[in-house]
């Protein structure tokens, strides 16, 4: 396809992509995009799987404390040293 349409930069920056682009291209609202910049030209096209899906999913569990992990480690290596003594 080649088309070309004409739409208004707003003062926040930004822009609203054609019906008939978004159609094309298969985005709906919420969707991420990806801007590639070559040269002189900005290519927009749908994000990949996963850049698509990044944040939407959240973790079973916390991120691990790694400070307490480290600290309990340090504590397994120094006993077992002691005893290797």
């Amino acid at each position: 396809m080649r088309a070309t349409n004409t739409t208004i930069l707003t003062k926040k920056g930004q822009i609203t992509i054609p019906k008939r682009i978004r159609e094309y291209l298969g985005i709906k609202p919420k969707d991420r995009v990806e801007f590639e910049i070559k040269e002189n030209e900005v290519r927009i096209k749908p994000a990949s799987n996963l850049e698509a899906n990044f944040g939407r999913v959240k973790p079973k569990r916390r991120p691990e404390n790694f400070k307490a992990q480290r600290k309990f480690f340090e504590k397994k290596v120094g006993e077992e040293t002691v005893k290797e003594v």
